[in-house]
């Protein structure tokens, strides 16, 4: 640091008083004013995708890397902070950040206060990420009161128990038909010589997992949409009052269904974060414990005991038949369940629209499963990438494959006007969505927690 101060005198006058007292003002709000900064202006190239120099700007972690101007932020002394230091060099230095122009005066005073004030950062924040709502908070508490009821309603205890059944959303007439999937053991990812491989399905390796229902089709946008808007739910007339304490959507900011079509059509666009969140009120809501497959049960239920690279066989000819894809599908997505089902009698899980899982995509996760690995799920540690399964109505018959996998991408929220991004909505993904599971073994209170609170980043 000490050697930019020798060639650049000006800086070292403008650093010596940034750090002299200040008029008395009110405090930087880290929200409002800098996280749109580093959202706009930095994460692009210092972020969670991209570390050019090595730096990241993404966390309050990230803040201690270390670059040649010295430690990124050194709370309560801009003159120490590579951050700010970059921001005050001259236009023409490589260094001075961001390099296409320089950033306005008051956006400079902004960060140079902040990092006066102590560089205060929200636990768990995430610069173009995702971070719990308020409500988040009150998750345990709900859950510990919602389970007991789970519990008195779960009267399946046994796997040869199990059968198909319909759901219906309370003051509604909207319904869930749910499948049985019993338990058992698989190969899951794809051999070498299946035409459409990719290096992130391998190695081949044996799977267990446990007996649960799937939804038969994708959720609609019928059932999403009364967890969207609470008011079409009439749930103030709903005695169960618990399901006000479930954190709910934003408003969007455009239609999101993008003119495709609601009645009957799966809904789209939702971050995994509201997939998760539509589970938990609809566990509530209906008294049954629901949550999104992992990639291991999902990649088990389309299979449906084949062992093929979709589940009618391997020839992507007969793919017209059991799925909407980028050959037929009239580049939109069309009604969930008007395909031929697979041999367990689920529908779409070729196509229509991609579907989210609780994992994190990591290359190296079925290397780590051993001989057998009985329930994997890659619990997310960062935003990105999730996983996401089954091939859309705009990709090719090799994304539709069963062992086909696709990791989520910051990119699927380009269009989202909000800063930071929405925790709600991915408005580039219009062919994305989701189907639940309901587990035969009720989980404990804190096992539901972390699969509805699956992957954000939180207090």
């Amino acid at each position: 640091m000490m050697d930019t101060m020798k060639h650049y005198p000006g800086l070292l006058l403008f650093v010596s008083l940034a750090g002299s007292t200040l008029p008395a003002g009110a405090a930087v709000d880290f929200e409002k004013s800098v996280a749109p900064i580093l959202q706009t202006s930095c994460v692009s190239c210092h972020g969670e995708r991209a570390a050019l120099g090595g730096v990241r700007l993404h966390t309050a972690d990230s803040m201690k890397i270390k670059s040649s101007l010295g430690v990124s932020v050194t709370p309560g002394d801009p003159a120490k902070s590579a951050l700010y230091l970059s921001l005050m060099l001259p236009k023409g230095d490589p260094r001075m950040m961001p390099p296409a122009a320089p950033l306005p005066d008051a956006q400079k005073e902004v960060i140079r206060q902040w990092i006066l004030e102590g560089a205060k950062w929200p636990a768990g924040y995430v610069v173009g990420g995702r971070k719990a709502p308020a409500k988040y908070k009150d998750d345990m508490a709900l859950v510990t009161a919602v389970r007991p009821r789970i519990l008195a309603r779960s009267r399946v205890t046994a796997e040869a128990q199990m059968k198909p059944y319909t759901e219906t959303i309370p003051a509604t007439d909207v319904t869930l038909d749910f499948v049985p999937i019993r338990g058992g053991t698989f190969s899951m990812g794809t051999p070498e010589t299946e035409a459409g491989h990719a290096e992130d399905e391998s190695p081949v390796h044996s799977v267990k997992v446990d007996p649960f229902w799937m939804a038969k089709v994708e959720t609609t946008w019928d059932a999403y949409r009364l967890f969207m808007f609470t008011q079409q739910a009439n749930e103030k007339q709903n005695p169960n009052a618990m399901v006000d304490a479930v954190s709910r959507p934003t408003p969007p900011y455009v239609e999101m269904s993008f003119g495709m079509g609601i009645d009957g059509f799966p809904a789209i666009s939702m971050t995994q974060h509201a997939a998760n969140k539509f589970a938990q009120w609809l566990s509530v809501k209906t008294g049954h414990f629901y949550r999104l497959p992992t990639e291991a049960e999902w990649e088990y239920a389309c299979r449906a005991g084949t062992t093929t690279a979709y589940s009618f066989g391997d020839d992507p000819a007969q793919l017209g038949e059991y799925a909407w894809f980028a050959g037929n599908s009239g580049e939109k997505y069309q009604k969930v369940g008007t395909k031929k089902p697979n041999p367990w009698g689920l529908h779409d899980m070729h196509g229509n629209v991609k579907e989210w899982t609780l994992d994190q995509l990591d290359d190296s996760f079925y290397a780590a499963g051993g001989a057998l690995a009985v329930n994997p799920w890659n619990k997310p540690t960062e935003p990105y990438p999730l996983a996401v399964r089954g091939g859309g109505w705009a990709d090719d018959a090799a994304g539709l494959r069963c062992g086909a996998r696709v990791g989520s991408d910051p990119e699927w929220k380009f269009q989202d006007p909000q800063l930071p991004k929405s925790i709600w909505y991915e408005t580039d993904a219009q062919w994305l969505g989701f189907r639940l599971v309901r587990p035969l073994k009720v989980p404990t209170a804190k096992e539901m927690f972390a699969y509805w609170n699956n992957g954000v980043e939180h207090d």
